[in-house]
C-alpha cells in the first residue's frame, strides 16, 4: 500500500456508518474524452454523500492502448491501490484473473442488461465486469454543407471519396482554406485498428482473426480497402491524421472544417454543446460500405471491474452497482451520449426527448462487429498491435495493402502457434 493510500485509508477508517459498516476509501481508475469525467464526478459525488464511502478518480492519458499497458504494470504487481477499474470492451480474456467474479453479487439485476453486453464481459462462466456503456461510431457529417452543395449522405466508402473532395474544394475556392473532406483515428494505436476493421470488413474483407480462430486477412477485398484509405491521406484528410485520436478528429470536424468525421457516440452530445459552432449543422448515419459490402460498426464499450487486490470489494462492488443504476445510466445517456447497457433506458421517453441519438443508435449498436478478443484470447493486445502496424504502414505509404497484409499474415502464424 503506498503512503497516500495509507494516509487516506486511515482516515476513511474513522468514519463508521449507521449499519456498523465502515467506510471505505476507493479509487477508480477512469480514462475518459468528452465529459465521461464530469458527469462520473457528479455521480460519484452522490454515492459519497449516500454511503460516507469516498471515491478518488485516477486519470488515464486518452489512448486506450497506454492505459491497457499501465492496467497491465498494476495488476501483475498485484496492486491494492485501485479499487474499480474502467476496462474497454475487449481486455476481459486478457485480465480476467485479477478481477473478482461479479456474478453472484449482480444476480439480481443482471437481467435488466443487454445480453451481449453481459456476455462480452463472461470468461470461462466469471463476470469479470459489469457493463457500463456500449459504443457503435457513426458517420458524422455537415448537413447544412451537403445541403448547400447538392449532395446526399454517401452509403459506400467511394462515395464518400468523391463526395468529399468535391464539397471541400468548393468550400476551398470559396475562401475555407482549412476545410477538410474526411477525418478519422489514424494513429498507430487501438483506434486505428477500429477504424481499419470497419473498412476492411465492409468492403468483403472479412475479420482480422476468424470466429474459429482461423487466419483469413490477407486477401484482395481487405488489401484494397486500406489502399484506399490511404488514398485519402493528404487529398480529402489531412496527413496529420496519421497522429489522430478521437478528440484530434473531434476538434477539427466540431471547429467546422470537416464535412466528414468518424467517430464515437460521445461526439454527438458535444457537438450538440451550447459551445459548438456546428450545433444544429450535423447528423449522423450508419459507416458506408463498399460496392455490395455492408456497413460494419466496431462495437465498443466500457465496463467496471473490481479488482481481487482491493481491501475493500464490498465497497467497490457497491460502487459498481451505484454507477451502471437506471438513474446514473439514464444521465450518462442524456449528458454524454453514450449508449446504455440498462435495456429499459432506451425506452425511456426522456432520454428520447433529450437525446435522440441514444433510440436511433440501438440497433446499430445491437449488430456491431466485436473485435477478436475472444478469439485470440491472452494474444489479442499482440495481434491488434500487428493489425493496426500494417494498415498504418499503408496509409503511410510504406508499402501497399497487399504487401503489409503479407506480412502481417506471417506475423499472425507466428503469434498463434499451435493455437491461440
Amino acid at each position: 500500500m503506498t503512503l497516500l493510500k495509507h494516509l487516506m485509508s486511515g482516515i476513511a477508517a474513522t468514519a463508521v456508518l449507521a449499519t456498523g459498516a465502515m467506510a471505505a476509501d476507493l479509487t477508480i481508475v477512469h480514462g475518459s474524452v468528452g465529459r465521461d469525467q464530469e458527469v462520473l464526478r457528479g455521480q460519484l459525488d452522490r454515492f459519497e454523500a449516500e454511503t460516507d464511502h469516498t471515491v478518488t478518480i485516477v486519470s488515464m492519458p486518452e489512448s486506450t492502448t497506454d492505459q491497457f499497458g499501465q492496467y497491465k504494470l498494476w495488476l501483475a504487481a498485484q496492486s491494492s491501490d485501485v479499487d474499480v477499474y474502467r476496462m474497454d470492451v475487449i481486455w476481459a480474456p486478457q485480465l480476467a484473473a485479477h478481477f473478482v467474479d461479479l456474478t453472484p453479487h449482480v444476480a439480481d439485476i443482471i437481467d435488466g442488461f443487454v445480453p451481449a453486453a453481459v456476455e462480452s464481459q463472461t470468461v470461462d462462466g466469471k463476470l469479470v465486469a459489469l457493463p457500463m456503456f456500449l459504443g457503435a461510431p457513426a458517420l458524422y457529417y455537415r448537413s447544412d454543407l451537403l445541403e448547400k452543395h447538392g449532395e446526399e449522405v454517401p452509403t459506400t466508402w467511394q462515395e464518400l471519396t468523391a463526395t468529399a473532395q468535391r464539397v471541400m474544394d468548393a468550400e476551398r475556392a470559396a475562401g475555407n482554406d482549412d476545410m477538410w473532406g474526411f477525418v478519422w483515428q489514424g494513429a498507430a494505436y487501438e483506434g486505428l485498428t477500429c477504424n481499419a476493421q470497419e473498412w476492411t470488413n465492409s468492403m468483403g474483407g472479412g475479420r482480422i482473426v476468424d470466429l474459429d480462430g482461423a487466419i483469413s486477412i490477407n486477401n484482395e477485398k481487405a488489401a484494397a480497402a486500406l489502399d484506399l484509405a490511404a488514398s485519402w491521406v493528404g487529398t480529402i484528410t489531412p496527413e496529420g491524421v496519421l497522429n489522430y485520436k478521437e478528440e484530434d478528429a473531434r476538434g477539427v470536424f466540431q471547429s467546422g472544417n470537416a464535412v466528414f468525421m468518424r467517430n464515437w457516440n460521445y461526439a454527438y452530445a458535444l457537438g450538440n454543446g451550447d459551445d459548438s459552432p456546428i450545433k444544429g449543422k450535423f447528423g449522423v448515419a450508419i459507416l458506408p460500405s463498399g460496392d455490395g459490402g455492408q456497413s460494419t460498426a466496431t462495437l465498443g464499450g466500457w465496463h467496471l471491474g473490481v479488482s481481487k487486490y482491493s481491501e475493500n470489494q464490498e465497497a467497490a462492488i457497491e460502487l459498481v452497482r451505484f454507477l451502471n443504476n437506471y438513474d446514473n445510466q439514464k444521465e450518462r445517456a442524456i449528458v454524454t451520449s453514450r449508449p446504455p447497457t440498462v435495456s429499459a433506458v432506451y425506452l425511456d421517453p426522456e432520454v428520447a426527448e433529450k437525446q435522440e441519438f441514444i433510440p436511433l443508435w440501438k440497433p446499430v449498436v445491437d449488430n456491431a462487429l466485436p473485435r477478436p478478443s475472444a478469439a485470440t484470447l491472452r494474444k489479442y493486445n499482440e495481434v491488434s498491435a500487428a493489425f493496426w502496424t500494417a494498415a498504418h504502414k499503408t496509409l503511410s505509404g510504406n508499402g501497399t495493402g497487399a504487401e503489409n497484409l503479407a506480412q502481417l499474415e506471417n506475423e499472425l502464424k507466428r503469434l498463434k502457434g499451435p493455437r491461440w
